[in-house]
């Protein structure tokens, strides 16, 4: 018989300290509104099970916790204090109850809830709404690595498909008396004789088909290979792969590569904004390029947020079209250009582009020669988004005498340029801005609060691949990551004293 047994005394309220990071979440959560979640219960529940609120809370502690999986949140439900305190008293609940109210009961209120606590920092004084500082990280879906279907390949396979079932068709027109104007009639042509002669059709080894029964099975392998390739090309919806597995992942390079030969990997292109160290707005994207997810996420950001004045990001988001939407919305660019590196440091080659003289007023180039290089064309181009750029053209026509000629060029057209004015303006706009004292302070700050926020979420928390599968799934795993990163920051700010604080100072020596 054991004694002196040590009991949990039945107040929990005595045991759990007040620096602990569960009373900071258990106090936030008790200023939202949870009515939505709440009409998402079409029965009342049991009185012993866990409120609403209580399945949030413990939810949003596991992410804050490390643990992801409904099985690791059940079981601390039943050995954790602070997960018994937060259900207060009422019985754990099981995994798949926790596994219902994440991907069901969540689906349509998660994006709330975030909003209000984002709201919620604001109207502390946590996020001043003033910088935003955006950066993009890919992570792997809960997809097998080598289920990828690829859109060239299909577009191949269905292209010979097409072929054949053409050349088939002329067959069976001839060999059956018959017209035939596609593959569905040679079907149900071929299964009505099948019914008219009583054929009954044979499998198996020993077993002899005959003529009808091996056309049949012909046409029948065509069409399913042909809504199949139709199927594939409805799921690529734009992109070029996706995986059987979840057909919402996007095949893509990342950063760790179990066969360390560069191999893709299905995962989700996920961007977020931050603001003084809170993640205020989170999107999940397919692109595998950071360019292309700016605009709508500045968009999605500005409907639940609020428009910021500063945008702040790295050179993977540079291109023309952005430039000149943060330019419409009168939003400050401060984006890293992608030649800032290569352009800091001189070039000798006196023949490189960087170091022919451009006159504006003339609109013309200077090369080395002493020759002007005029414009002769305007060429536009169309990105994958649909916005058209414009690229001049200049050229030179004395070329063909020219001393430099063999070192400037070996054209036989003579030595020609292109520029995108408008794009190179507002390059030079922002690589203004980002040299600025203001700018300096402000890059810094993205490398530490942005950056730093995927390698807390990464590195820290361990988040690596996603559990559930599907665009709706992955973002509610992704908004429960950020609402406990943002928890985790007010809590730590709060021990430190650094609330209110918006932008890390400059160290100087």
């Amino acid at each position: 018989m054991r004694r002196n047994q040590l009991f949990l005394p039945l107040n929990l309220e005595k045991i759990i300290e007040p620096s602990e990071s569960v009373r900071t979440l258990d106090e936030i959560c008790e200023q939202l509104d949870y009515s939505e979640l709440n009409k998402t219960y079409l029965r009342e529940r049991r009185i012993e099970s866990a409120t609403p609120e209580a399945m949030f809370k413990i939810l949003v502690y596991g992410y804050m916790t490390g643990n992801y999986s409904s099985r690791k949140i059940e079981e601390a439900c039943k050995n954790n204090i602070n997960f018994m305190w937060l259900l207060d008293g009422a019985k754990a609940p099981d995994h798949n109850t926790i596994a219902r109210f994440r991907t069901r009961r969540l689906q349509k209120i998660i994006e709330d809830l975030f909003a209000q606590l984002v709201a919620k920092l604001s109207s502390l004084g946590e996020i001043e709404l003033k910088n935003l500082f955006v950066d993009g990280t890919k992570i792997e879906a809960n997809a097998n690595r080598y289920s990828f279907v690829w859109k060239k390949t299909v577009e191949k396979n269905g292209a010979k498909l097409e072929e054949k079932i053409n050349i088939s068709l002329e067959e069976l027109n001839i060999k059956y008396k018959r017209s035939f104007s596609n593959i569905y009639e040679a079907q149900k042509y071929l299964l009505n004789q099948k019914e008219k002669f009583n054929i009954e059709f044979v499998n198996g080894k020993g077993k002899h088909k005959l003529p009808l029964q091996r056309d049949f099975e012909m046409v029948e392998d065509c069409i399913e290979k042909a809504e199949k390739y139709s199927e594939y090309n409805n799921i690529f919806a734009g992109r070029n792969s996706f995986s059987k597995t979840d057909k919402d992942a996007t095949f893509m390079h990342m950063k760790e590569d179990h066969m360390r030969n560069g191999q893709l990997k299905a995962g989700y292109n996920v961007q977020i904004g931050v603001d003084s160290e809170y993640i205020v707005n989170m999107g999940i994207f397919s692109e595998r390029s950071d360019q292309l997810t700016l605009i709508p996420f500045l968009e999605d950001t500005k409907a639940k947020v609020g428009k910021y004045k500063e945008v702040v990001a790295d050179a993977g988001y540079e291109s023309e079209e952005n430039y000149v939407y943060l330019n419409e919305q009168q939003q400050d660019s401060y984006i890293k250009p992608s030649n800032y590196e290569a352009s800091k440091k001189k070039i000798k080659n006196k023949y490189s582009t960087q170091n022919f003289i451009y006159n504006a007023e003339t609109n013309t180039y200077l090369c080395p020669g002493n020759q002007e290089l005029r414009p002769i064309e305007i060429k536009k181009c169309k990105s994958k988004s649909g916005y058209i750029s414009e690229k001049t053209i200049y050229g030179c026509n004395e070329c063909e005498n020219c001393p430099h000629r063999t070192l400037c060029t070996q054209a036989q057209n003579g030595r020609r340029i292109q520029r995108a004015t408008v794009f190179t303006n507002f390059r030079n706009e922002s690589l203004k801005n980002i040299t600025t004292e203001k700018g300096i302070l402000l890059r810094m700050n993205r490398s530490i609060q942005v950056e730093g926020a995927f390698g807390v979420l990464k590195q820290d928390y361990g988040f690596r691949r996603f559990l559930t599968r599907g665009n709706e799934n992955v973002k509610i795993e992704m908004l429960l990551l950020c609402f406990a990163f943002n928890i985790n920051k007010l809590h730590n700010k709060t021990l430190k004293k650094r609330r209110k604080t918006h932008l890390f100072e400059k160290m100087i020596a």
